[in-house]
């Protein structure tokens, strides 16, 4: 009697197991939407952290924001240079 070649039943065993079923991917999360930025556009700056603080301090005290306070003097610059006022109130 020949004996029993072990490949084989590997082989044998391998294609009776059922297919495995494909993995579930979940879809990707839905992209936080901010409406307050609809329209614009990001534009920043790497800046000492005095700098940072200071600003942050001028904001609290102003009860403003930074980005208020970086349009405000963003417009002053525009003024002093002559291309006129950006913020249109």
């Amino acid at each position: 009697m020949p004996r029993p070649n072990p490949l084989q039943a590997v082989l044998d065993r391998q294609t009776a197991r059922p297919p495995e079923p494909e993995p579930v991917t979940p879809p990707p999360p839905a992209k936080f939407h901010r409406p307050v930025r609809d329209g614009r556009r990001f534009m920043g700056g790497h800046f000492a952290p005095k700098t940072v603080k200071a600003m942050q301090f001028l904001a609290v005290e102003e009860d403003t924001t930074i980005q208020a306070l970086l349009e405000e003097a963003i417009d002053l610059l525009m003024v002093k240079k002559g291309k006129g006022r950006i913020i249109h109130e």
